[in-house]
């Protein structure tokens, strides 16, 4: 039986692994960090902007101009089930993998 996903195992970060990238937007997800980074969520980058969401696709904290926070909020809510398992799959086995991008 085929893995569901495809993963990465994770030996040295030297920055956050980008889980998907769409439209100049990068998605990137710390992990194994249990101070800031206890509540299950993702970092957006989109040029000089930045901004966190959380897996509802809520704005926690940063910026992005209106139309990529648009997409990034679809994004989340297409790939909320992808995102747990991630979350779960770096901070327990310190692996990851690749979601799709925004079509």
């Amino acid at each position: 039986m085929k893995e569901k996903y495809e993963f990465v195992i994770i030996k040295e970060v030297s920055g956050l692994p980008i889980i998907s990238q769409f439209y100049g937007i990068l998605i990137k997800m710390f992990f194994n960090d249990m101070g800031k980074h206890h509540e299950k969520h993702i970092h957006a980058e989109y040029g000089e902007y930045t901004a966190s969401f959380d897996f509802d696709g809520k704005l926690i904290s940063g910026y992005l101009p209106n139309k990529q926070r648009v997409m990034v909020e679809a994004w989340i809510n297409i790939h909320k089930e992808e995102l747990e398992a991630l979350w779960k799959a770096l901070n327990e086995d310190n692996q990851y993998f690749k979601i799709e991008p925004l079509k």
